[in-house]
């Protein structure tokens, strides 16, 4: 069969869910094309929750898309009657010298965005279930709090259809190409063609973006739900929190927010073995839940108790971990979003707009200079 619209967008987890979403609502004829079913687990877009925050130690100049995007964070909600996102406050702890504490703190001076700072003995009275060691510090920011990624990306695909998108799952998309001045996608089941092209590939960036000249590199990641010792609602009023150690590795996690049988979830940051979506180990051994176990202790002592479940999830990492979003330098009919190196999920919403305005304007109003595909060029 062919069919023929304004835009396609190939994979419909976080970033395309929001572009199909924005582009439907503006009242574009738009085909999604996803190769497993909705919010699946397969890729990066599950795990029940990822960390909101806009006291940005990456770089500030995330600050300003974050701002647009709790405004989007809040639309959704409102559209869809979901609680897509919750605030709950963030917690950055770690030696002061750290990327996590001291990069935070640049980002909020340079935004003048609401903080406080505290030592360990502050963090301790005021989060009595955090240990901090005594010579780290930690910055509060009550604009913090989690994103549901299952729920998100099912509230931008029902708004999207909504709106009158064609969604397609279980079409796994076979190769795609500019010609005549739009784009041919071709699937297992038939050819598509359009004006524009949007492509959201997450881990399978390497496959369909291999002449971006990008490399990016896949990584398994792993999410734990631990019990707590003391019971899962004296965590329940916690805030999220990253937190570095002297060595400079970095784990998160979140309050209990699945109910005293939820357990706590956490996670390494950046502590990944190197995969492809086609050989990822799904299975999660005894000795990384050791090595979880014990390093979470050291800040949050209750967390000793048993594993309840744990999950895998995928980071398309850049060299530089800064995302890729830009038309495709080398095809005027396709924007790209890819390598969102495990922070990305928290601009789902506005990277979906973007995309919205890359596609079909050629521009876009937010600043994006940052993510240009030609920074990290290795072809």
């Amino acid at each position: 069969m062919s069919d023929t619209y304004d835009v396609i967008v190939i994979g419909l987890g976080g970033m395309g869910s929001a572009a199909a979403y924005h582009l439907a609502a503006q009242g574009y004829r738009v085909l999604g094309l996803e190769r497993f079913t909705p919010a699946h687990n397969r890729g990066s877009s599950h795990g029940g929750s990822r960390i909101i925050r806009q006291s940005y130690f990456e770089d500030p100049a995330y600050v300003p898309l974050l701002l647009r995007s709790y405004e989007l964070w809040e639309q959704l909600a409102r559209d869809s009657g979901d609680e897509v996102y919750r605030l709950t406050g963030g917690l950055y702890v770690g030696p002061p010298e750290s990327l996590t504490v001291a990069g935070s703190l640049r980002a909020s001076r340079a935004w003048s965005l609401p903080h406080e700072v505290m030592d360990a003995a502050e963090i301790r009275k005021a989060f009595p279930n955090f240990a901090p060691e005594p010579h780290f510090i930690g910055l509060y920011e009550e604009q913090a709090g989690f994103a549901r990624p299952e729920l998100t990306v099912g509230a931008h695909l029902e708004l999207a259809a909504r709106a009158g998108a064609t969604l397609r799952f279980g079409e796994q998309v076979q190769d795609w190409k500019e010609s005549g001045g739009g784009v041919t996608v071709t699937t297992a089941t038939g050819v598509h063609t359009a004006g524009q092209l949007v492509i959201c590939p997450g881990a399978w960036a390497p496959k369909l973006l291999a002449d971006l000249g990008v490399g990016i590199e896949i990584e398994r990641q792993v999410m734990y739900w631990l019990e707590p010792v003391i019971g899962a609602a004296k965590f329940e009023r916690d805030p999220i929190y990253i937190a570095e150690n002297d060595a400079g590795a970095q784990i998160y996690g979140f309050p209990a927010i699945d109910g005293t049988d939820g357990g706590v979830k956490t996670a390494f940051f950046r502590k990944g073995i190197v995969c492809t979506p086609d050989t990822i180990d799904r299975e999660v051994h005894a000795q990384e839940v050791t090595e979880m176990r014990s390093r979470v202790t050291e800040l949050l002592p209750a967390l000793a108790g048993r594993l309840l479940h744990a999950a895998t999830c995928m980071y398309a990492n850049t060299a530089d971990q800064h995302f890729v979003i830009a038309r495709h330098p080398a095809h005027t009919a396709v924007t790209v979003a890819c390598g969102f190196s495990g922070h990305g999920f928290k601009f789902v919403p506005v990277v979906g707009e973007i995309l919205a305005e890359l596609a079909m304007t050629g521009g876009t109003r937010h600043p994006i200079d940052l993510f240009a595909p030609q920074r990290l060029v290795t072809l």
